[in-house]
């Protein structure tokens, strides 16, 4: 089985835009593209997992997200990195609209989203981690039984004093991702 880092999308490789749905819009954080190439490069699969409330709210339906993530496929191509898959919530359970209003397994931070990318992609969830800006992704990483990481960027500054104990908090994408690579004693 294969070892994975999931990442959250706003605010973790992005720079975080609410309801983020336009290529034109779209803008990395300093540093994440190169996280992702060396995340290529020492063999782990690369996973993005986010939560897109704005199609369950009707402000942009499937196709814009997708059409996002080839973008951002493109942009990253341009750095030597690559995303091995996207997975994305459409739900909201207070403010979706018909189908897309409910409580299901796959919005952070239920591991839904992980699990998916791990059964689809052979993973290894404990030896896999999940890095991401907000309390809902370290909630997911541990729901899905992999390590979670916080970054400072996006919400993370405001939201990295709710970490439970022991979850280690970075400056960002980068500095994680060195971490990660540098070895299990470095955690």
């Amino acid at each position: 089985m294969d070892k994975a880092v999931f990442l959250d999308r706003d605010g973790t490789i992005n720079v975080e835009l609410e309801f983020l749905h336009r290529p034109e819009d779209f803008e990395f954080i300093p540093g994440a593209p190169q996280a992702i190439r060396l995340l290529n490069e020492a063999g782990f699969r690369v996973i993005v997992v986010t939560n897109q409330s704005g199609i369950a709210r009707g402000l942009y339906n499937v196709a814009a997200v997708n059409r996002l993530h080839r973008y951002m496929d493109a942009q990253l191509a341009r750095f030597g990195a690559s995303v091995d898959a996207y997975y994305f919530c459409p739900h909201h359970p207070e403010h979706g609209i018909g189908d897309y209003r409910k409580s299901c397994e796959c919005r952070k931070p239920m591991g839904g989203m992980l699990r998916q990318g791990a059964a689809d992609l052979s993973i290894d969830l404990a030896g896999s981690f999940m890095v991401g800006d907000r309390l809902v992704d370290v909630e997911a990483g541990l729901n899905a039984g992999c390590r979670p990481m916080m970054v400072r960027t996006g919400y993370g500054l405001l939201e990295s004093v709710t970490v439970p104990p022991h979850t280690p908090v970075y400056e960002d994408l980068l500095e994680a991702v060195r971490v990660i690579l540098s070895g299990p004693d470095s955690l």
